[in-house]
């Protein structure tokens, strides 16, 4: 075994910190010449085939796990190296990439001494990790912070989620992943709505670095609620969020995938992306809001408040849930069929042309988890020492969910009578519901909408970019609405284009976009449904305000 001094090679690449050479773990006859840099580790098959035709050349960049062991009970004297990765490699079938796994493994018999080999592919992965973990993501000019290693998570699956595959993914991909990236976890099984909201008001967070969910965009939004809910909400609400995509719509996991730069992907494809972006740890701020109902307590949403055409596909399409997300396409087909309308007054206020502002880094620089100062930069997120685990996972509950659509339409749920008993931000923009709006809002009449759609991240599904310009943290609502008077072909066009962003470049006369911080709706109509981040609420007045980068989301 060889170990080279940092010199640059003759391509120009950078220079060698490690070489040796191995054997494959699973086949002893191939032998390997393994060199690593500070960007990419180099596997050279050494055969007398071309040279290229046995190279593989992996970044760091998409490694999320390296780990040394020796087998137990062996009473020969090998070591072995395991690195893994998921780097995007083009699809057979269709256009662009995906993360596909790939697992190199070597064996060290280069010493008689078992501890020696040991020790030595214990040097390669650390050396490995630690040139991993320096490949830090810059998006948009901005560095995000990391989570301190090893983070402690508690995984909450719904496994009646989507097709009720949740807990199958899980068991298929990303229980796999957590463990090759060294990340202890506790998976917790929601019984009944609601569940997951009244664990986290509750819980000792000092126990988790990270709340991660896996399920569609209703757990999250549990979530986020009970946080808001605690008396320590300043601190919760700072809790590092992740999120894996394991419903019907996975709007938030779409969004996540999306503002990587990755492109377009789906399904078992999206999940293994946002797996391999919750094992990079690295967190980002990201915009809540608040919702304020007539005689409803507060509420907090991550990506939508909903009135109209899209509310009604939403919920009216929960009877087709077991085909997963073909059901919003029914649901659709279904509405367009019959088109409603409905009368309303739509107020806001617009956005100022700095809240918009990318590389405004004093608001959205982080901070690294070592705590260290910064003269730009706010409070570091909180880094909780570590706790040993004797196990890589836990199961802390096995029982299944009850979240049916008939549980789900009601969302008074809270024991605080009064909007202002609740914790959380404070909102200054907005007035009670009965007054009249200030002077610098845009103060709409009354008049006949197909659709009101506020978002505040890229993707409303999978599939729909409703919001191409959105970022995780730009303190924006996008506000989108439909007047009536449109054809269901033209709508129907609207959607379309909608699967790839393209719907604002159709010129459509009906359809308004703008840029708010702050909007009332007041419906007119005496029926129709209204949904925060696609769960049904109170139909009837409902106005609503931002908080920029109030919460914290595991993005890159």
């Amino acid at each position: 075994m060889d170990e080279r001094r940092a010199e640059p090679d003759s391509t120009g690449r950078s220079p060698v910190a490690l070489y040796g050479e191995f054997t494959l773990a699973g086949n002893r006859k191939v032998r390997c010449a393994v060199s690593l840099t500070e960007t990419e580790l180099t596997v050279q098959r050494l055969t007398s085939a071309p040279a290229e035709r046995n190279k593989a050349v992996l970044r760091l960049r998409d490694c999320v796990g390296c780990r040394a062991y020796r087998e137990h009970a062996s009473a020969e004297p090998a070591a072995y190296l395991s690195v893994y990765f998921y780097p995007l490699r083009r699809r057979w079938v269709s256009s662009g990439a995906a993360r596909q796994r790939v697992e190199q493994s070597f064996r060290l018999t280069a010493l008689q001494d078992p501890g020696a080999n040991l020790e030595e592919a214990e040097k390669w992965a650390r050396a490995v990790r630690e040139r991993s973990a320096q490949q830090q993501y810059l998006r948009d000019g901005l560095l995000m912070s990391e989570l301190c290693r090893p983070f402690r998570m508690m995984l909450l699956v719904n496994p009646q989620s989507g097709k009720g595959q949740a807990l199958a993914l899980y068991n298929n991909h990303i229980q796999r992943m957590l463990n090759e990236a060294g990340v202890p976890h506790t998976l917790v099984i929601t019984e009944r709505q609601n569940h997951a909201r009244e664990l986290v008001r509750e819980a000792d967070l000092s126990q988790w670095d990270a709340l991660v969910i896996m399920s569609g965009d209703g757990l999250l939004y549990e979530v986020i609620n009970g946080l808001l809910e605690r008396p320590d909400w300043e601190d919760a609400i700072r809790t590092p969020l992740g999120v894996l995509p394991g419903g019907s719509g996975n709007a938030l996991a779409a969004s996540i995938h999306h503002y990587s730069g990755a492109s377009p992907v789906s399904g078992e494809e999206l999940l293994v992306s946002c797996g391999f972006l919750l094992c990079k740890g690295l967190v980002s701020r990201m915009d809540l809001v608040s919702i304020h109902l007539s005689s409803s307590p507060r509420l907090f949403s991550f990506l939508s408040l909903a009135w109209g055409f899209i509310a009604d596909v939403d919920i009216e399409s929960e009877k087709y849930r077991h085909i997963g997300a073909v059901r919003f396409t029914i649901g659709t087909l279904v509405r367009l069929a019959s088109l409603r309308v409905y009368r309303g007054k739509l107020s806001y206020l617009p956005a100022a042309e700095d809240s918009t502002n990318k590389g405004d880094l004093r608001n959205n620089m982080m901070l690294r988890c070592n705590n260290q100062a910064s003269p730009s930069g706010p409070a570091s997120l909180p880094c909780r020492p570590s706790r040993d685990f004797s196990h890589q996972n836990t199961s802390y509950n096995s029982c299944h969910s009850n979240n049916s659509l008939n549980v789900r339409r009601t969302e008074c749920t809270s024991s605080r009578s009064a909007t202002n008993a609740l914790p959380g931000p404070t909102d200054s923009l907005l007035l009670p519901l009965d007054q009249p709006l200030p002077s610098d809002w845009v103060v709409g009449q009354e008049e006949d909408f197909v659709l009101m759609l506020a978002m505040y991240q890229s993707h409303l599904a999978e599939d729909l970019l409703a919001a191409p310009d959105a970022t995780l943290d730009d303190g924006i609502i996008h506000l989108f609405y439909i007047k009536a008077g449109i054809s269901r072909i033209a709508l129907l066009r609207l959607l379309l284009a909608m699967e790839k962003g393209a719907h604002l470049a159709t010129n459509c006369q009906h359809l308004v976009h703008t840029k708010v911080r702050a909007l009332r709706l007041e419906p007119c109509s005496p029926k129709g449904i209204i949904t925060v981040d696609g769960e049904v609420v109170q139909y009837g007045p409902v106005q609503a305000e931002v908080h920029r980068g109030l919460a914290r989301l595991i993005s890159g």
